[in-house]
């Protein structure tokens, strides 16, 4: 079984108009391009998406984008399709993301929707799990992570596990400068990789790639990427900048 390849993945949100998006682009592909034992991805605005497929044409750098419907089409004011998506360039989309959840009605059931629409596209789900700050001061942490991976993952074979990436987010590290210990991070990690062995296999499992996704940032991810489980980062903040995404992107070297 090959080793898992590392994903350095970098969350815009919304930030970044389309010149923007491609000097950040730039900057960053010309600094990790001879990079060959990772991949990194950047997930700008729906506006800038075709503008950054152009950018990272001929570049190692992947594309994604930060949402998706369920649906193909119709009348859905303000949504995209995966194949608008894949219209666009992305290879990847980000699904599940904890201030989709919380501030635009995410639930586990439209996850799942959202990752049979995305796996039936052909683009790579970024499937995010993760905490509430109250959830882990109650001990809950491993139920809700088990919850939103089950309901999540309704009816997922064990191909569709291996090829999946997993980003587990606690939502109280999310933006506010807090990040979980390694270990804390390593024990999720662990959870999250026995949980997809038993919804299907444990090597398909062992193929899934989970990123950990919370506050990363240059002075701290390499002590994250030390541990067994951790195969990436879903990066934010420390993403909108050209030197800070590098050194994350650049982690180990």
């Amino acid at each position: 079984m090959g080793a898992r390849v590392p994903l350095i993945a970098g969350n815009w949100k919304m930030h970044g108009t389309r010149p923007e998006a491609v000097a950040l682009t730039k900057g960053v592909a010309a600094a990790v391009g001879t990079l060959r034992d990772r991949e990194v991805l950047v997930a700008p605005p729906f506006t800038a998406l075709e503008t950054v497929a152009r950018a990272v044409a001929g570049t190692s750098l992947l594309l994604g984008a930060q949402n998706l419907h369920w649906e193909s089409k119709g009348a859905f004011t303000g949504e995209v399709s995966a194949s608008m998506l894949r219209d666009a360039g992305c290879t990847h989309v980000i699904i599940g993301h904890s201030e989709r959840r919380q501030f635009f009605g995410e639930t586990d059931e439209t996850v799942g929707k959202k990752v049979h629409a995305a796996r039936a596209a052909g683009l790579v789900a970024i499937m995010c799990v993760g905490e509430t700050l109250a959830e882990r001061e109650a001990g809950a942490t491993l139920a809700v992570i088990d919850r939103q991976l089950r309901h999540g993952l309704p009816g997922v074979d064990a191909a569709a596990i291996s090829t999946l990436v997993i980003a587990y987010e606690p939502v109280w590290a999310i933006g506010t400068g807090r990040v979980a210990t390694p270990e804390q991070a390593q024990e999720v990690h662990a959870f999250i990789r026995r949980t997809l062995g038993d919804i299907t296999d444990i090597e398909a499992a062992a193929r899934c790639r989970i990123l950990y996704g919370g506050s990363v940032k240059p002075d701290n991810v390499d002590e994250l990427m030390r541990k067994a489980d951790i195969d990436g980062a879903l990066v934010g903040g420390a993403s909108l900048q050209v030197e800070s995404f590098v050194r994350i992107a650049k982690f180990g070297v």
